[in-house]
């Protein structure tokens, strides 16, 4: 290789060095304003949380310095150590949280209780890790076990629906207890000391907050990270302001020695009070669960270079002042700041509650998104436009839901301290589900020792459940409300998991025999119509009992016939070019499709035209594929092998696409080397669609995708006779199916069963119908009625 050469690809490396740089520093200063807003809000209210009921008039400094070496061990041993150093590591493809570890157990192990699992789905790109050579290690025991039992895989679905219970109280109470910490400091410049009033502010600020995120903060989002920089810069500078001016010396309680002196000291009432320490970490657990919107080294480079010093320095200086100002601790945080800038800092802190809650708002969002897909949350509507951040996911029932609850706690409780008792508790439940969480992770999907994967579990668990321990004394003082709260949700998410279930079992065992299929000919038995048939059902072999029950009602259908399974993979995202499943059912005559759509638990199923277009553009790629495939096999199989057909390198390429705008079916405009397919719409119900499309234009501002069959010679007419069939019925229009369920018990079951299938049935009626989650066009839906005895 010549000096030049080598000289150029030197410079080439440099470049793309810099451009790595760069981009890690700029991922990590976004994170700054989406991950980290809720921990940098902590020194709000912790001081006043440690120091509350008998340790109010605590007049001692080597107690104050007890708190603050509590507060910088228990900061260190959870914050920098389990999740900045170990947790971050433990994500599914990019993703994290409670949801991801258990998606990964679930395909390391056979512990998912998703009904539809297919073996081709581990043929997807993103189901295994690469470098990951699961197959050719050895089972371990804990594994086999949680395989052969099924109450086992169950208590294990179930503690994960707890964390993710804990996760959606987080979401109400988060909010609650930010706004009321930063509007108290209205108390010392405003003279506010009427409790109500402070509430009632409070209550504006929560609305308003709420409203914001129903609106959207696509273009406000740009202020979040300077908003949180600034405030993490602002509470650096106090800190050592106060550092330097009231008591240099509050370095030595770095020293866990004065962690055992605080104890020592306030013996059985610093126990009980032990959970305000956990308060300095909550805002922790979105550094890991929100970790798909970045990556690993940009959010440790912002942890470890901004956010811990901060918070340590701040923590520091409000002990130093507290050391000799031992009368202000109720109010420590606004007390501790020069009067010259108590109200720029007033604001900051207002802006930074602002921006901390929309992300702890939209991160619960999210888990209730990944439980729906996990068929343990009732159907929601999920929006996702341009007024939200790109990425995030905006549900409008949950939204309000969650602002009720902050309202009806900050107005019920209008104390911080009380409800930071159930933020905490709330929050160390989820911290705690994590834990234990990632020791099976360790040990089973990254075959690590049992001994690696128990030292984890015990030493941050132990940590976990000595704070859980001084919690359990404030369960009647406001802890009990996120228990409440969760197993509210926990029945609603296990009932839903429950009766789906059932439902799918049913449709199981009286799905149609293929021989009954068969014996009825290519027509079926019934008058077969122009168009195109998409029967949406949850079987992913077989043909639903629903497509019968239609038939026999209304003994005609379409020409082309297509069953629509859509279902979700224990995978963070499906590529596109792997979503599609498609097959055939039946002999070729038949003109029976099966198109499985995967998705996994953080895709949001888009239909729009863009899914018929694809639709259709598979299928023809699969017949072609099929014809030059078969081997002698005229005909094809029963219910015939599914293909992968946007792998195929000629993809695209079968049938030429077209756009047009409005309503052009009348019109003969065909591509260069594309054959005629002529319409078999008669010209009344031509001018009848025309007529309904001008009285409708709403449904003229999408955009039209015009098929043609290439002018080319097929060694096989009846590829080509399929082709046309195919392309006659995409343009004469597509018909969706889908069943109306109605779900009864038995009559003999017992009492709990038929609380649950009622409950499960209740609930079916009352939230979003399938159609809405699918985003079918109601214009185009047909409903067909089941009744289901499970």
């Amino acid at each position: 290789m010549s000096s030049d050469a080598i000289r150029e690809r030197g410079a080439s490396t440099v470049v793309e060095r810099k451009f790595q740089y760069r981009q890690i520093l700029f991922l990590a200063y976004q994170s700054l304003g989406f991950l980290f807003g809720d921990l940098s809000l902590s020194p709000l209210y912790v001081y006043q949380s440690i120091f509350s009921e008998r340790l109010k008039h605590v007049q001692n400094e080597d107690a104050i310095f007890g708190a603050f070496s509590l507060i910088f061990w228990t900061l260190s041993s959870i914050s920098l150590l389990k999740y900045a150093l170990i947790m971050l590591s433990a994500d599914d493809n990019g993703e994290g949280g409670v949801v991801a570890l258990y998606s990964q157990l679930c395909r390391s192990a056979k512990f998912c209780l998703l009904p539809n699992h297919q073996a081709s789905d581990e043929e997807l790109s993103t189901y295994y890790k690469p470098g990951s050579s699961n197959g050719s290690i050895p089972s371990s025991p804990l594994k086999r076990f949680i395989e052969r039992h099924k109450n086992t895989k169950m208590a294990l679905l179930i503690f994960v629906l707890l964390g993710a219970c804990m996760a959606i109280c987080v979401g109400a109470l988060m909010p609650a207890i930010s706004v009321l910490s930063s509007v108290e400091g209205l108390k010392i410049e405003a003279k506010i000391t009427n409790k109500s009033m402070v509430s009632c502010i409070s209550c504006v600020l929560l609305i308003g907050l709420f409203v914001m995120q129903h609106r959207g903060s696509y273009k406000v989002a740009f202020v979040f990270p300077p908003v949180i920089i600034l405030w993490l810069l602002t509470i650096f500078m106090i800190g050592i302001y106060n550092i330097i001016k009231w008591n240099p010396r509050v370095y030595q309680a770095l020293s866990p020695y004065y962690a055992y002196k605080f104890f020592r000291l306030t013996g059985k009432d610093g126990w009980t009070n032990l959970g305000g320490v956990f308060l300095c970490v909550t805002g922790t657990e979105a550094m890991f669960a929100d970790l798909g919107y970045y990556r690993q080294t940009p959010v440790r480079v912002a942890f470890y270079c901004i956010i811990y010093p901060c918070l340590v320095l701040q923590y520091m200086g409000q002990a130093a002042f507290l050391s000799k100002n031992l009368s202000a601790v109720p109010i420590s945080f606004y007390a501790s700041i020069p009067d010259v800038l108590f109200w720029p800092v007033f604001v900051m802190s207002a802006l930074a509650v602002i921006v901390a809650s929309q992300a702890v708002i939209a991160s619960t969002f999210s888990v209730v998104q990944q439980c729906h897909a996990f068929e343990c949350f009732p159907r929601v509507k999920a929006v996702h436009s341009r007024r939200w951040i790109p990425g995030q996911t905006y549900i409008p029932e949950i939204n309000w839901i969650l602002m009720i609850i902050s309202l009806a706690v900050t107005v019920g409780l209008g104390d911080k301290n009380r409800i930071g008792y159930a933020y905490g508790i709330a929050y160390l439940i989820l911290v705690f589900v994590t834990t234990c969480l990632t020791s099976l992770v360790i040990n089973l999907v990254w075959h690590r020792s049992p001994i690696i994967a128990l030292a984890f579990g015990l030493f941050f668990g132990s940590i976990e459940i000595i704070f859980l321990s001084s919690y359990c004394t404030k369960i009647l003082r406001a802890g009990w409300i996120p228990l409440v709260l969760s197993a509210v949700f926990m029945v609603v998410m296990y009932v839903w998991h429950y009766g789906s279930r059932k439902k799918y079992l049913f449709d199981m065992h009286n799905k149609v025999s293929m021989r009954s299929i068969l014996g009825l000919g290519p027509s079926l038995g019934i008058v077969r119509v122009p168009g195109m048939g998409l029967i949406y059902t949850e079987l992913a072999t077989g043909v639903p009992a629903s497509f019968t029950h239609f038939l026999t009602n209304l003994p005609a259908f379409y020409q082309v016939v297509v069953f629509v399974c859509v279902k979700t993979v224990p995978v963070p995202c499906v590529p596109h070019e792997e979503r599609y499943l498609i097959g055939r059912i039946g002999p070729k005559s038949y003109r029976l499709y099966r198109c499985i759509v995967r998705n996994g638990y953080k895709d949001v199923y888009s239909h729009e035209n863009d899914f018929e277009n694809d639709l259709v553009m598979s299928i023809a790629e699969f017949i072609q594929l099929e014809a030059e495939g078969s081997s002698g096999n005229a005909e094809g199989s029963v219910d015939g092998r599914m293909a992968v057909v946007r792998t195929s390198g000629k993809f695209g390429t079968r049938l030429l696409m077209s756009e047009s705008s409005g309503f052009e079916e009348g019109n003969n405009i065909n591509l260069p080397g594309a054959l005629t397919v002529t319409s078999s719409k008669s010209p009344t119900l031509k001018r009848l669609q025309a007529m309904y499309e001008q009285e409708s234009p709403e449904l003229n501002t999408g955009r039209r995708i015009r098929f043609e069959l290439q002018n080319v010679i097929y060694k096989d007419p009846r590829v080509k006779e399929e082709l046309m069939e195919l392309v006659e019925a995409k343009r004469t229009g597509a018909a969706y199916v889908i069943g109306h369920s109605h779900v009864k018990a038995k009559w003999n079951s017992s009492f709990i069963k038929k609380f649950a299938i009622n409950l499960y049935s209740f609930l079916r009626k009352n939230c979003r119908s399938p159609a809405v989650g699918l985003n079918i066009p109601q214009i185009s839906l047909i409903k067909v009625g089941m009744n289901y005895h499970v």
